[in-house]
């Protein structure tokens, strides 16, 4: 495990191919990014994701801040093609 300059956040080349997590969790920083994206606020987070504290929410969306384009290339090698999504789920 490698921790990184935010307390929460590290990167196990085991778990998500190192891509950045919630420390002590499996949750992407890109997932907390993009439920934001959504307008779900940070506060909220917390209650869709029980398992996570609001200073972790925090924190991932200020390790956003501070490497947008990395997580930004996450979400898009990561996005779901809208001709795959079945249109019932749309």
């Amino acid at each position: 495990m490698i921790q990184t300059e935010h307390c929460h956040i590290v990167r196990n080349e085991e778990i998500l191919d190192g891509e950045p997590i919630i420390k002590g969790t499996r949750t992407l920083v890109r997932a907390i990014v993009e439920m934001w994206r959504i307008n779900v606020s940070p506060a909220e987070i917390p209650q869709r994701l029980p398992h996570l504290s609001l200073s972790q929410v925090f924190d991932a969306l200020s390790y956003y801040l501070d490497h947008q384009a990395e997580i930004n290339a996450h979400i898009e090698r990561n996005r779901i093609l809208e001709s795959l999504i079945d249109p019932r789920v749309r």
